[in-house]
């Protein structure tokens, strides 16, 4: 395979193509002459094995969960089985409409509420909404319930949302999307809320609070019941970031932990795809007290102030989900946060035995940071290098620079589906990495060296990119 890869612009050629869409079975469709192109639009002109090959060669660039390990902490980059896609391509899914009437889709009727109730049951909630795209759209959409909820009882002083340092990126930007000014809570040198922080910070413009449990450094926020009783004490209200279900799936839920709107992640607990701009699917669940603020479905011809998405949602991917639940079944729901804590706590002791150093050295959940800062300081190799160096080994990069309370972190998450063997492979690696970090570090600010694509200026590449291809003039 060449080092580089043709734009197919590129290996256009005029007048080549490819007859392959079939002979109009129905009358014609002329469309008003004010939509109507002047010019042909300038796509590339390619025979079908030519736009095969272009496409399989640009796949087998892809680096994804099929390919080798793929620690990406926070983001639950887990194994998606067939059998889910299989599903999901069954033609009663794949051929129904969302305008088609409510009588003609049943079966997709009996697949969304099934999904929601089982959610309900997961998480402790007593209803769920399956219109949000992705993980930060529920959060906007859980942020505005709480909104609505405060208003609709005229507590419109309620303007501060709390959000721990420690937290995912997004939280603080739903928030502030939503209206919220957002009011950081710091944390204790165990990782964990500060809870006389937190008490100070209480009052009666506090609308709530957004956390998930595990928290970002994986660790359980063994404290939660006492600080969901603070927060509603104080008339707020209790947010679950669902990112890190995965943690606790079928052992603890957020319902119980006193939460009272969540959004869960299907693209990450219930192994739907991820990555690559969706499809992502971020269902929101609440407890009673908020279900008059959920959206209702625009397609039954039923109205609501708050409308997140056209339809129902990703349809395809509550399919996924709900093929992944049933695959497992109840009792092996457990079995999946079990084994993901097992293996991060695993991976962690190896790589602290070959002369890392975990952010927090105690018994992680499914995930744990690991600080190079020591590293950097004695030898100029900095977490970026670490990972970037990965790459070379055929191993994906954790999560870099993330949470940013820990200086020089790479986070790592194995899920559960990754084997020992796997594990031990990649704390070798790492070992490896460690030795030429002291013997040869220049190196290493170089990396990757045998990828198709070094190590770009990033900088350059944020602040001027390049998007649009244009043609030789």
């Amino acid at each position: 395979m060449s080092d580089t890869v043709l734009l197919s612009y590129e290996k256009s050629v005029q007048g080549r193509g490819s007859e392959i869409i079939p002979a109009l079975d129905v009358p014609a469709y002329h469309l008003p002459e004010k939509f109507v192109r002047r010019a042909a639009p300038a796509l590339p002109q390619l025979a079908e094995i030519d736009v095969d090959r272009h496409y399989t060669e640009l796949a087998h660039r892809a680096y994804g969960v099929n390919c080798g390990f793929y620690p990406l902490g926070s983001c639950t980059m887990k194994y998606n089985p067939a059998v889910n896609e299989a599903a999901a391509a069954l033609p009663g899914f794949t051929g129904a409409h969302p305008l088609a009437p409510t009588h003609a889709v049943q079966g997709c009727r009996a697949v969304m509420d099934e999904l929601a109730r089982d959610l309900c049951d997961i998480a402790g909630m007593d209803a769920f909404t399956l219109q949000p795209a992705a993980g930060a759209h529920g959060e906007l959409m859980g942020m505005l319930c709480v909104k609505a909820y405060h208003e609709s009882r005229g507590d419109e002083k309620r303007v501060k949302m709390l959000v721990p340092d420690s937290a995912h990126g997004t939280n603080p930007a739903s928030a502030a999307m939503a209206g919220f000014t957002v009011v950081n809570v710091p944390s204790r040198t165990d990782g964990c809320v500060d809870l006389d922080a937190l008490s100070t910070l209480l009052g009666d413009d506090i609308a709530g609070m957004m956390m998930t449990n595990p928290n970002t450094l994986g660790l359980f926020e063994k404290d939660i019941l006492k600080i969901s009783r603070m927060v509603h004490a104080s008339g707020g209200l209790m947010y679950y970031d669902g990112a890190n279900l995965n943690a606790i799936l079928g052992v603890a839920r957020p319902g119980d932990m006193g939460f009272d709107v969540t959004h869960l992640n299907l693209h990450k607990t219930f192994s739907t795809p991820h990555g690559g701009g969706g499809p992502g699917s971020g269902p929101v669940g609440v407890k009673a007290l908020l279900v008059p603020f959920l959206p209702k479905v625009a397609s039954l011809g039923q109205e609501s102030k708050l409308q997140m998405k056209a339809f129902n949602g990703n349809f395809a991917v509550m399919v996924r989900a709900l093929t992944y639940l049933k695959a497992l079944g109840g009792n092996n729901l457990r079995s999946v946060a079990e084994h993901a804590v097992l293996n991060a706590n695993y991976l962690m002791k190896r790589l602290k035995a070959v002369g890392y150093t975990p952010a927090k050295d105690v018994p992680c959940m499914h995930e744990f940071v690991l600080s190079l800062e020591a590293l950097k300081e004695e030898y100029g190799v900095s977490a970026l290098d670490i990972a970037k160096s990965l790459i070379d080994h055929g191993m994906h990069p954790p999560t870099m620079y993330f949470p940013m309370i820990v200086h020089e972190a790479l986070m790592f998450e194995p899920t559960e589906t990754e084997t020992r063997e796997t594990l031990d492979h990649a704390a070798e690696v790492m070992a490896t990495l460690l030795l030429e970090a002291h013997q040869n570090p220049e190196a290493m600010h170089s990396a990757p060296h045998n990828a198709v694509i070094g190590r770009p200026d990033e900088v350059k590449a944020a602040r001027n990119p390049i998007l649009r291809w244009k043609p030789e003039q």
